[in-house]
């Protein structure tokens, strides 16, 4: 099975590490678009345009098989067209985990982190509506914008990384939130940080582990074996972090950079 990924930049990786511990006999092809990072702070029409040309390139390059959008902006985007465009590929996409957050809290207060294009998008509405009219909880939201770069910098544990997340937490701290929604996949990578400023032990919500279950089922489906070696190559439209990737795999990656 040959699959396909991409993310504004390395946050997608987060979703690559949790498909290697269930999916097995795949060549796994992502893309991270640093050149036109982040996302979440780019219009609607940019988003889009900027995803079909990743998917056409990712289809005519490698023929692929499965599209995983690793970015919740993206998905919001992107996806709907994706799918009209390619309806022969398995197509998932990444939302903020505020059902499994609403399931798991034991305050009833959750926050939800994201970029400034997630917390507008329509089906974040929708989706946090429909499920507050079910429970009674309350949402504190908080867009982070610069997060990804500090991120996509390498800049994790820095003070300036820490005054930021301290800026946007402070609140949540005071009100007792004990569930946090990371929903943007670069922000898996400072989780440590989070759970440091937040001062208490939390149960974080992201959704990589659910991409790749969902992406098994599917591709079971369609007659994937799901055993051998599995290979990846790492694309990048402008520089990366390299320390970043090692750390997420333990390990070296190929990279090639690429013009889109």
């Amino acid at each position: 099975m040959k699959i396909g990924v991409f993310d504004s930049g390395l946050g997608g990786l987060t979703v690559v590490q949790a498909m290697t511990k269930v999916i097995k006999g795949a060549e796994i092809f992502y893309v991270a678009d640093t050149k036109h990072a982040p996302y979440g702070e780019k219009s609607f029409e940019q988003i889009l345009q900027y995803s079909l040309t990743i998917t056409k390139f990712l289809t005519q390059t490698h023929q692929i098989d499965a599209l995983i959008v690793a970015c919740n902006t993206a998905t919001s985007a992107a996806i709907q067209e994706i799918r009209t465009q390619y309806p022969e590929l398995i197509v998932i996409g990444t939302e903020p985990g505020i059902k499994p957050a609403f399931e798991q809290t034991q305050t009833g207060k959750i926050g939800v982190l994201a970029t400034p294009a997630t917390l507008k998008g329509e089906k974040y509405h929708l989706l946090a509506n429909a499920l507050s009219r079910q429970k009674e909880v309350t949402l504190y939201e908080q867009a982070c914008p610069g997060l990804v770069e500090q991120i996509e910098n390498g800049e994790i544990h820095t003070p300036k990384t820490k005054e930021m997340l301290e800026g946007w937490l402070a609140p949540m701290r005071a009100e007792n939130v004990d569930t946090i929604v990371l929903g943007c996949t670069h922000y898996p990578l400072v989780s440590q940080v989070i759970e440091d400023v937040m001062e208490r032990r939390l149960t974080l919500i992201h959704t990589g582990e659910a991409i790749a279950k969902r992406l098994l089922d599917l591709s079971k489906k369609l007659g994937h074996r799901n055993h051998g070696e599995l290979k990846g190559i790492l694309y990048t439209t402008d520089k990366i972090s390299k320390d970043i990737v090692y750390n997420i795999f333990g390990r070296e990656i190929e990279i090639k950079t690429i013009d889109l």
